[in-house]
């Protein structure tokens, strides 16, 4: 067959689509012709790494994704798991990155955008979102732009959809001067019952257009987001999305509406790639082809072409194959929301994709190669060679341990993020039980039930980059161990694995190890992987950000009431070191921040001893006997006693003496520990059941008074603490820095 092409197909307007020779020298053997410019465009979008996962896929087929509390892994928009009384979680986290760099307010709000259209996509109202931010040197010229600019669009987008923020992660480093990240997570409530999928049934259905109309905005933006960065990254700022967060309510609703309705046999919302990518997916879930007529598409600019339509990214916009019997009582629904409701196609039995537009056959494909049978590569590989051992006795300890705690919690990375989570509206809804801060956010789930779920995204680069396979693993561990610590039983994880160029073997080999770890861990804390996203070519000129596989954790808390928090609650409590003492500097914070250095190796992760411990810190909590909980992580202990200070406005002593392993036992990144705070009448019962689980646990002091004494090696009061810890980040957005 021969479809007549306006525009000449180029090697250049082939490299222009980051379509690789042999990449296209396979499009032409699969499809017996040269492509018109609109098949061009499909395959673009459809084969880009954005969509196709072709350099990762192999790889994320080892993630373990099946467990009891498992209803959907990975494949669909997002990720489900059994929460008991016929409910479900729906949950996902997905990148923004280029689109953020290049136009940071619409970046990240059109990040928050399709992060919650995958939730609600499936049935599921929203009920809370998270983001894990990484921008560059605070002196790079461009980072305190960026900052500004990705804060208010998250806010922006979510405050004005009416979700609450409640928590994630802002970090700082240089290898993000050229590839800020913004990755976006949110989850929501359905009933296990009423759960919709995008595989499309039954022939001759109608496909349906829904949500806002289609515009010029986003055309590209999926091929762009799966290419490095050059000089020309401003250019390339028509390719970021522009979105219209009032009007994604309306279609939150308009589409809960719908499915109530009865009327849906499929949805799908346009994201990546757009009408393309929603369409091919649909169709080739369900083995059927789809026909699409593009004059009925609901455009907001005139004369748009066919691989406009096609290739757009407007966002608020949905897919659907409905029931046919239900056409009217759809239109209506879409109708009362002011919303656009068009027939666009139909299914068809052959399994193709077909597209036409005013009559003439732009495109004619095989649908299922453009859906499950990209190019798929085993790209070669090299593995990071083991750092060499960094014992603490070759780490000087400071001269001034109260200098070094202030130097560290009043820095760019340990500071707080108030001035960040106070311009998101964290308590819309009213479920909030947790506010930003504290190990993880506490949503309750509905406004009758006491049950509750918790949320925490956790992932420390600089360990993925020192040792992949032990940092994949760390990072699991770390979110497997927030969600312990308010008392909440981990269920799952989404990830975000964004990385830079994966033809370079040594980049790969980050992703390798990572990916090896990240299995490990979630094997041995049943903690599979149901959700997630690949960014691959985060990289400037040559230059890659660090290995940041971001983990999003969901745990399950039957009653909220009896959660944990890392307040310290009242005076006389003792504080207890779950996990025992401090030992391991290599890649550690006071390593960074005191010492300018970054080396040795990051902390091991002892699986069984991380559940273990976990397990024995989470029955405490569920029977009363914790005040106050918080996990041992960046900074080690003195940071973490310091924070749980500041959350209560309550000091402690501490005994521990000077010693020359003190600065070890004190800022140690050693894993698998915690600090509770115990009323008394307690403590001897969790040292027995501590004793009788193999879990290191010893009483180090006491909670009261208005500082933090350590032995005679500091004391620093909690007034002094919060303003060291409060300063940084609102005179750095002040320019006062």
């Amino acid at each position: 067959m021969t479809i007549p092409n306006a525009t000449p197909i180029t090697a250049e307007l082939v490299a222009e689509h980051g379509i690789k020779p042999d990449e296209y020298q396979r499009i032409l053997d699969l499809i017996g012709r040269e492509p018109t410019v609109t098949e061009l465009g499909i395959f673009s979008a459809m084969w880009n790494e954005h969509c196709s996962y072709k350099s990762s896929k192999i790889w994320l087929k080892t993630l373990p994704t099946k467990g009891p509390q498992v209803v959907c892994g990975p494949g669909e928009n997002a990720g489900i798991v059994d929460i008991g009384d016929g409910q479900v979680c729906v949950f996902k986290m997905e990148s923004h990155n280029h689109p953020s760099f290049i136009e940071p307010y619409q970046g990240a709000a059109t990040g928050v955008g399709g992060i919650l259209r995958d939730v609600f996509t499936m049935g599921a109202r929203p009920i809370a979102a998270m983001n894990a931010l990484r921008f560059g040197d605070p002196a790079h010229p461009k980072t305190r732009h960026l900052v500004r600019g990705v804060v208010s669009g998250v806010g922006g987008y979510g405050n004005s959809f009416g979700v609450p923020t409640v928590g994630g992660e802002v970090e700082f480093h240089p290898s993000y001067n050229g590839n800020n990240l913004v990755n976006a997570f949110a989850a929501g409530i359905a009933d296990k019952d009423a759960i919709f999928y995008a595989k499309a049934t039954g022939v001759g259905k109608p496909i349906v257009y829904l949500g806002s109309k289609t515009g010029r905005d986003g055309i590209h933006g999926a091929t762009m987001a799966s290419a490095e960065f050059g000089e020309d990254a401003e250019e390339k700022r028509p390719t970021v999305q522009v979105g219209d967060p009032f009007s994604e309510k309306l279609l939150l609703e308009a589409c809960l509406e719908l499915m109530a309705s009865d009327s849906v046999i499929a949805i799908q919302d346009m994201g990546a790639a757009g009408l393309t990518c929603s369409a091919v997916e649909m169709g080739a879930k369900g083995n059927l082809g789809v026909t699409l007529d593009l004059e009925n598409v609901p455009c907001r600019e005139e004369g748009m072409s066919a691989y406009e339509m096609m290739l757009s990214e407007s966002q608020e916009r949905m897919l659907m194959v409905l029931k046919p019997e239900k056409e009217a009582t759809a239109r209506a629904i879409f109708e009362k929301w002011g919303l656009d409701f068009a027939v666009v196609g139909k299914t068809t039995d052959t399994r193709r994709f077909h597209i036409r537009h005013h009559g003439d056959v732009m495109a004619d494909l095989p649908i299922k190669e453009l859906g499950d049978e990209a190019p798929e590569y085993d790209r070669p590989f090299l593995r990071t060679e083991a750092p060499k051992p960094l014992p603490a006795s070759k780490v000087a300890a400071p001269k001034d341990y109260a200098e070094a705690l202030l130097t560290i919690i009043g820095g760019p990375n340990n500071c707080s993020r108030r001035w960040v989570w106070e311009q998101y509206d964290h308590l819309v809804l009213g479920n909030t039980m947790q506010r930003p801060g504290g190990d993880a956010a506490v949503v309750r789930v509905d406004n009758e039930s006491a049950k509750g779920l918790a949320f925490s995204v956790d992932v420390s680069p600089r360990y993925c980059f020192a040792h992949p396979y032990e940092g994949g693993k760390q990072a699991v561990a770390e979110a497997w161990r927030n969600l312990t610590a308010v008392g909440a039983q981990p269920l799952a994880i989404t990830d975000n694995l964004n990385f830079g160029n994966p033809e370079r073997p040594e980049i790969m080999g980050q992703f390798v190890g990572c990916i090896e770890g990240i299995g490990e861990a979630c094997r041995a804390l049943d903690f599979p992987v149901v959700s997630g996203n690949v960014s691959l070519y985060n990289e400037t000129n040559g230059v890659g950000i660090l290995p940041t596989p971001a983990i999003g954790g969901v745990g399950l808390l039957p009653n909220v009431d009896a959660m944990a928090t890392i307040a310290f609650k009242s005076e006389g409590e003792a504080v207890v070191l779950v996990g025992g003492h401090g030992t391991h500097l290599g890649c550690s914070t006071y390593l960074r921040d005191v010492l300018g250095r970054e080396d040795g190796p990051p902390p091991p992760v002892d699986l069984a001893a991380e559940r273990r411990n976990g397990d024995l810190v989470r029955s405490a909590i569920r029977h009363g006997r914790v005040s106050a909980s918080h996990d041992i992580s960046h900074g080690g202990l003195i940071v973490a006693l310091a924070e749980m200070a500041m959350a209560g406005n309550i000091g402690a002593v501490i005994d521990l003496p000077l010693s020359p392993d003190l600065h070890a036992k004190l800022f140690g990144e050693d894993q698998a520990r915690y600090v509770l705070a115990v009323p008394q009448a307690h403590v001897q019962r969790l040292l027995d059941d501590a004793a009788a689980n193999d879990v290191p646990a010893e009483v180090i002091g006491t909670s009261g008074g208005p500082a933090l004494r350590i032995g005679t090696a500091l004391s620093v009061s909690v007034e002094t603490l919060h303003h060291a810890h409060e300063a940084w980040l609102p005179a750095y957005m002040s320019e006062e820095l």
